[in-house]
């Protein structure tokens, strides 16, 4: 196996900074808001996009895709630059590079310059997020200080799609879509000059970087979103997305069996012996699944066929904002009285009713009568699960492991929403087809010379038809979500566990090493 040497220990007893934890946490905080804001910020503003920079439909995916592959591929390999060469130097490195490629992103002037400054703000992304999350565990104590800071932390991350969406609409409607990207460069760069002021820098841990763990793993994980994603686009069978299956399988394997033997492993692997982390990671990515699909669909649904604007659009979701910090308020607070699994299935359920109650949507659904009532149900349930997640999957582990656990379950938030959108994505693609063709006959009746002209330009239905065939899709998308999120709930109530150890660690009443590993 290829290693090389990176780093070496800090000198003990360094001095370190006066700590203020409330701006070193509001610091942390703002930078997850801006990398997590990101992935949904942007979608809003795709048609005037697609216009300017003259992306056909297929390519203007991308857009989203470029930026989610580098995230969620190189996450594991961003923690693990954490741990060795310091968090706190990574993190201003991450956050920097993020903002030069949302710069990039704002300038760009055509299709293939936006496309691959996505990708390097996805890079940017994957370096600072992980580092951000294992900052807390180095900047607050372990018990109900930690407790909340996590709690903060996690609201931020899960209330920032709906946050993307409300920003998106107004920096497009009143500005241009450029302002998505720019609006990233002032919060970086104060970021980037507060960094030092008040996070103190973590230990550097000698040892050596795992390249091949590092290459197999970044190049193994984009494979597997990349084939999911082709699958949504050209289907199943299609030879690219069969190739990019059997590539991650292959990577993925070599990456496991690479680990088992690895001496200073990217990801150790001992961190999966502990079923309660494992059963977390696995959740995580099953609820993210369905998010990332309420969340791309119901956009869809608002402006398509309620016809709202970008900006009304945006302020549809801030009643999940809402549930989502009130539900992570309440978790946080009686996670050390009840431990994590009844919140784990309690946000299962109730996440998998707001899913459910979608399945009724229609072109006749209001907003008020069809849309924010399952929205309610699904950001408090997301609430409940974030934070105990987010405490869950650093519990026990070692200070110099901390970035490669927060890593992992980011990484799986990523690659979950990745290839939970495709997957409903590819359902949503068949329901249509099968509701346009339907809808045909009384198209081709009922429909006006203009409409038919229109028509057989773009090879979609105006309204009443083209609502009916939409409201159908996205409803029968919303199964798929059911079915993740009744996943989560399976593990949750089966796999995960409530131990003295757990409770004791999340009080604060176990001394140093007195939590479960």
């Amino acid at each position: 196996m290829t290693t090389s040497e990176l780093a070496a220990p800090s000198t003990p007893g360094a001095a370190r900074r006066p700590g203020r934890p409330g701006i070193a946490l509001t610091v942390i905080a703002a930078l997850q808001l801006m990398v997590v804001l990101d992935t949904t910020i942007v979608n809003i503003a795709l048609p005037h996009i697609q216009g300017t920079l003259e992306f056909t439909t297929t390519q203007l995916s991308w857009v989203i895709n470029a930026y989610t592959l580098t995230f969620g591929g190189l996450l594991l390999l961003g923690g693990r630059a954490g741990d060795i060469l310091g968090r706190r130097r990574v993190f201003i490195f991450g956050v920097l590079l993020f903002t030069f490629a949302s710069l990039l992103c704002g300038v760009a002037q055509e299709a293939w310059q936006m496309l691959a400054a996505r990708a390097l703000q996805g890079v940017g992304g994957a370096i600072a997020s992980p580092t951000a999350l294992a900052l807390i565990t180095t900047t607050f104590r372990e018990g109900p200080e930690r407790n909340r800071a996590f709690g903060i932390f996690a609201a931020v991350s899960a209330s920032g799609a709906a946050i993307g969406l409300l920003a998106g609409g107004m920096l497009t409607e009143w500005l241009d879509w450029r302002w998505v990207f720019y609006v990233n460069l002032p919060i970086g760069i104060l970021i980037a000059v507060l960094a030092p002021m008040f996070i103190n820098e973590s230990d550097r841990h000698s040892g050596r970087f795992d390249i091949t763990g590092a290459l197999t793993s970044t190049v193994g994980m984009a494979s597997l979103v990349y084939g999911f994603i082709r699958a949504s686009e050209d289907g199943w069978s299609d030879g690219l997305t069969l190739g990019a299956f059997a590539a991650a399988i292959i990577l993925l394997t070599a990456f496991v069996m690479i680990e088992r033997k690895a001496r200073e492993p990217i990801t150790p692997l001992r961190m999966f012996a502990d079923r309660n982390r494992s059963g977390t990671y696995l959740i995580m990515m099953s609820l993210a699944a369905a998010m990332f699909g309420m969340f791309f669909f119901i956009v869809l649904f608002v402006q398509n066929v309620l016809d709202y604007s970008p900006i009304t659009s945006g302020l549809a979701f801030l009643p999940v904002t809402v549930m989502i910090v009130a539900a992570a308020g309440l978790s946080s607070k009686l996670l050390p009285v009840l431990g994590p699994k009844p919140f784990l299935v309690a946000g299962a359920l109730f996440t998998g009713s707001g899913m459910a109650w979608l399945t009724a949507l229609s072109p006749e659904s209001s907003y008020l009568g069809g849309v924010l009532g399952p929205m309610l149900l699904f950001g408090f349930g997301m609430g409940l699960v974030f934070v105990t997640a987010t405490l869950t999957a650093v519990s026990g582990v070692s200070q110099h492991e901390s970035g490669a656990a927060s890593s992992l379950l980011n990484a799986t938030q990523m690659v979950g929403g990745s290839l939970g959108l495709s997957i409903l994505m590819t359902i949503f693609s068949t329901a249509s087809r099968d509701e346009a063709e339907r809808q045909l006959p009384s198209f081709l009746a009922e429909s006006t010379p203009a409409q038919k002209a229109v028509f057989e330009k773009t090879h979609e239905m105006p309204p009443p038809w083209g609502h009916q065939v939409l409201a159908e899709g996205i409803a029968t998308s919303f199964w798929a979500g059911v079915g993740l999120v009744g996943l989560a709930a399976v593990i949750a109530l089966f796999v995960i566990r409530v131990r003295k150890s757990d409770l004791e660690a999340l009080s604060g009443a176990a001394g140093p090493g007195g939590h479960a590993a």
